[in-house]
């Protein structure tokens, strides 16, 4: 896989979506975890995807249970948790895995054109990938970066 676009996920409702479908619009992947520290940080991702989804920047959320078991709901539990308490709005996927052979193709390739503190790993849920309009890679955050931090790097896309 040599493109953002070329790939796909399913979301939490099943249904397959093509990465194709955010084709010219800036990105923010995130593996996501209900049960983590950092879980309030659903709340400025979202007020983020508020400010700037009609400017052509879009979230993806990716639940993952790799990290101290911090998403072990369903998908229909991770969905009301995260409506109910934070108000997502953005869209959320199937729980996948970000680490390990098993590991997601998105965050394959995330981590091949960004590779972190541990080399090609994620760290911990809440990482962040910045993707510019044409499907690149441009900056990874860490867990513990706040989405306040990040959205002069959006702005400076958009």
């Amino acid at each position: 896989m040599s493109k953002f676009y070329d790939l796909k996920a399913k979301s939490l409702q099943g249904e397959e979506i093509s990465m194709k479908k955010y084709e010219g619009k800036v990105v923010l992947v995130v593996n996501t975890a209900s049960k983590c520290g950092f879980t309030p940080q659903f709340e400025g991702l979202e007020k983020l995807y508020e400010t700037y989804k009609n400017k052509g920047f879009e979230i993806l959320g990716f639940p993952c249970n790799q990290f101290a078991n911090q998403e072990p709901g369903d998908a229909g539990q991770i969905a009301s948790g995260c409506v109910l308490n934070y108000g997502v709005t953005f869209q959320m996927f199937d729980k996948i895995n970000v680490n390990g052979k098993d590991a997601h193709k998105i965050f394959v390739f995330l981590k091949e054109k960004l590779s972190g503190l541990l080399g090609g790993g994620i760290k911990w849920n809440f990482t962040k990938f910045l993707i510019d309009r044409e499907g690149n890679p441009v900056k990874r955050f860490a867990p513990a970066t706040i989405p306040e931090k990040i959205e002069k790097d959006i702005k400076g896309l958009i």
